[in-house]
């Protein structure tokens, strides 16, 4: 099982790419709670260049609160990060799939509500195409 779900934009800037990808998740009902620039961080702690890349944290706040419902420590594994990083053959957008991240929880109840999330980004993803 793969741990994510992800697609390559061809024709698109970077930054384009991010107001896509948010603009597609807002459509599946996820806002963006956190950003966080690898890039700049890396250049900035390390002296070291890398390739723009972001990790976008997304929440849909509905799923947030059933699966902190059914599991009190989920907290640990939200939100669902989305990462947009510019590769040679354009810029990849990531999601993470949930089922696979859950599974290690050994929690039953939250299956479905990973199923939903999963499928959710993985149309907000497919979306961008």
């Amino acid at each position: 099982m793969s741990y994510y779900h992800s697609t390559v934009l061809k024709d698109k800037s970077f930054e384009e790419a991010i107001d896509l990808v948010t603009e597609s998740l807002k459509e599946e009902g996820f806002g963006i709670l956190t950003e966080i620039d690898i890039k700049e961080t890396m250049k900035k702690k390390l002296d070291v260049d890398f390739r723009p890349y972001k990790i976008l944290g997304a929440c849909n706040p509905p799923f947030a609160h059933e699966a902190l419902m059914a599991e009190d420590k989920i907290g640990t594994m939200l939100p669902c990060n989305v990462i947009v990083q510019e590769l040679d053959e354009g810029i990849e957008i990531a999601a993470v799939d949930p089922v696979a991240s859950m599974q290690s929880v050994g929690n039953d109840s939250l299956t479905k509500i990973a199923t939903e999330v999963r499928d959710r980004l993985k149309k907000a993803v497919d979306n961008l195409n």
